[in-house]
This record gives structure tokens, C-alpha cells and sequence, in this order.
């Protein structure tokens, strides 16, 4: 027991500390039902690690970083600026997401064929390394992240009501491309610092898993929110643990482990429904 709190504590913490952020984003992205924006945002990220290899960047230096933020910014803003008024949409923005998602998958593998290490750094933004993170880098994410949770909480008026009640937002006149800018880039902030440590598919399980479950029972708030912390550290914590025990790949058996919780939450809705519990 004592060795698996030795070698899983700062998994575990790393996954609090990414569930905390990314839950909480996760009820904006279901709410704004642009489900797939972390994966494009994340693959954003990944093709400007691989383009610094190019200029033989390190890919955990702070230049590669500034790459790959400089390329989820390219992506925040054309999301941002391809959104439409709800009844002038001529097409769906999970289409312009799903191109972004393609094409930037596609360069990132033609740059990786250049690149010195290309398909590793591929391979690393998919699964991660969350196994050896350590308590420097925790501590790291836990002071960006706060620093954007205080951004979230001083606007949440503006992000909330554009989110859940759109309609609003644009009767009040607000320039809603312009919140929607800063919306996607504090979230492509999130993003590229998340998937170098827990890589695309924990991250993208981290944001829609959570708040898929917390929709089952709640539209309030604080209810989503607290639901979806609550599944996701659930989840974390049974793969975690079972990774540990049966010398599993931790990140990949977390994912399924969201997927478990998922299907019980799902069962736990169906019988609450069945009696009548709304």
C-alpha cells in the first residue's frame, strides 16, 4: 500500500488538479455543444511542439511551449470569428472544428516526417506521461491554472451567459466574438500546458466525460460543476488504483475507467427516471 501511494500520489494530484480546470471548461463545451474544440485545440498544440522541432526545440523547453501556444491561439481565434448568430448559421461550427481538427493533424504529420523525433512527440501529445509527472510540474499547472480560474470567476457572468443562454448574450448587445476569443484562448492555455502531461485522449476525456455526467442530473451551475469534480476524481482514482495493481498504462485505463463511470451514471439516470425522479 505504501509503495502505491509512493509511486501514484502525484498521478493522482496531477489528475485532481487537471480535473478541477478542465471539468469546470468541459460544462461550457457540452453547453456550447462544440464537443470536439479540445481535440482540435489540442492537435493546435501538438503541430507547433512538432514545427519547433524544426528549429531544434526542445519539446519540454519553454520555446516549445511558446510554439504550441502560438498555434492554439491561431485556433482560438478562428473559432472565434467563424462563430454566427444562431439563426444565420449556414454551417454547423463543429464542422469548421472538425477541419481545423484534420488539417492540423495532417500538417503535424508532414512536419513530423522533417523533424528530428517527429513521430515520438506525436505519440507523446496522444498518451502522455502522466505516470512521471512530478511534484515541480504539479505545482506549476496548480499556479497556471488558479491564475485562470480568477480570470473565469471575474468573468463568469459574460462566459456563463454565453455558454448557457446565447440568446441573452445577444440581446444585450455584447460583442460575443470578442468573449469568445478570450474564452478560447484561456481554454487553449489550459490546453497546451494539460497535454504534454496527460496527453489528447485523457484530456478530452477529462473535459466531455465529466460534464456529460454532471448534464444527467443537473442544469444548475454549481450542481454541474460539483458533479463533474466529483465522477472525474472517481474515475481517476479507480485507474489510478487498478493501474497500480495490475501494471496497466495509467492514462489509457483512467480513459476507460471515465468510460465505466459514464455507463453506471447513465444506469443511475435510467432508474431515477423510471420512478418518476426528475
Amino acid at each position: 500500500m505504501s509503495d502505491m501511494v509512493q509511486l501514484m500520489a502525484a498521478p493522482f494530484v496531477a489528475c485532481l488538479v487537471l480535473n478541477a480546470m478542465l471539468a469546470y471548461l468541459g460544462v461550457h463545451i457540452i453547453a456550447r455543444e462544440v464537443i470536439f474544440v479540445d481535440l482540435s485545440l489540442a492537435q493546435m498544440a501538438a503541430l507547433g511542439a512538432t514545427s519547433a522541432l524544426l528549429f531544434n526545440v526542445a519539446t519540454d523547453s519553454p520555446t516549445a511551449y511558446v510554439f504550441a501556444l502560438a498555434f492554439t491561439t491561431l485556433g482560438a481565434f478562428i473559432f472565434a470569428m467563424t462563430r454566427t448568430d444562431p439563426g444565420k448559421r449556414r454551417v454547423p461550427q463543429e464542422a469548421i472544428i472538425g477541419i481545423v481538427y484534420v488539417v492540423a493533424t495532417a500538417a503535424a504529420i508532414l512536419v513530423a516526417d522533417q523533424a528530428p523525433a517527429g513521430a515520438e512527440t506525436i505519440k507523446e501529445s496522444l498518451v502522455g506521461s502522466i505516470l512521471w509527472v512530478t511534484w515541480g510540474d504539479i505545482l506549476k499547472l496548480a499556479l497556471a491554472y488558479s491564475a485562470i480560474g480568477l480570470f473565469h470567476y471575474f468573468l463568469r457572468d459574460r462566459f456563463l451567459t454565453i455558454s448557457l443562454q446565447e440568446e441573452e448574450a445577444l440581446a444585450r448587445g455584447w460583442k460575443v466574438r470578442w468573449w469568445d476569443f478570450l474564452f478560447y484562448l484561456s481554454f487553449g492555455i489550459v490546453i497546451t500546458l494539460a497535454v504534454p502531461i496527460a496527453g489528447v485522449l485523457l484530456v478530452f476525456t477529462f473535459l466531455v466525460v465529466p460534464a456529460v455526467i454532471a448534464f444527467l442530473f443537473s442544469r444548475k451551475t454549481a450542481a454541474l460543476v460539483t458533479i463533474s469534480w466529483g465522477s472525474a476524481a472517481l474515475a481517476s482514482a479507480l485507474g489510478i488504483t487498478l493501474s497500480f495493481r495490475y501494471d496497466l498504462p495509467t492514462g489509457p485505463l483512467i480513459v476507460c475507467m471515465f468510460g465505466l463511470v459514464l455507463l453506471l451514471a447513465s444506469g443511475v439516470r435510467r432508474w431515477l427516471t423510471a420512478r418518476g425522479v426528475p
